[in-house]
């Protein structure tokens, strides 16, 4: 009774698991290509401080460049007296989402009340993975 059963053939065996290797690896790299692609895309978009400027006793003004080769939105800007503790902040220029090229610089005009002497925290978010974040001290 037991000589009858046969198991797969060495053969057999051998060409499943070749087969299982190759697909595990196709599916691996349309992944790895759609991640990158998507990720690479994303960013594109690099923020840099320009300029900061105290025009009143509450306002702040902040010139924010793109040096990235994509176009990008900036979506909120939040300030505090420290990076742990940052509120959302009011922007009244321009109106929020606001669009950024490459290679431009938009200025963006925050209604805040700020102190003479002290360290304020910016972060600027985008709707991608790009964020700007910067300290910069009153005068």
């Amino acid at each position: 009774m037991l000589k009858s059963k046969r198991g797969i053939s060495p053969i057999l065996a051998t060409l499943l698991l070749i087969v299982i290797a190759v697909a595990a690896i196709v599916v691996t790299y349309a992944w790895v290509i759609t991640f990158t692609g998507s990720t690479t895309e994303q960013a594109s978009v690099f923020l840099s401080k320009e300029n900061v400027s105290w025009p009143s006793s509450s306002q702040i003004q902040i010139v924010i460049r793109n040096t990235g080769t994509g176009n990008g939105k900036i979506t909120a800007v939040y300030i505090g007296t420290q990076s742990s503790n940052l509120t959302a902040a009011t922007v009244v220029s321009p109106s929020l989402p606001a669009n950024i090229n490459a290679g431009s610089t938009i200025t963006l005009t925050l209604t805040q009340s700020w102190s003479s002497g002290t360290r304020y925290y910016f972060k600027v978010a985008t709707d991608g993975p790009a964020v700007l974040e910067f300290s910069e001290k009153a005068p």
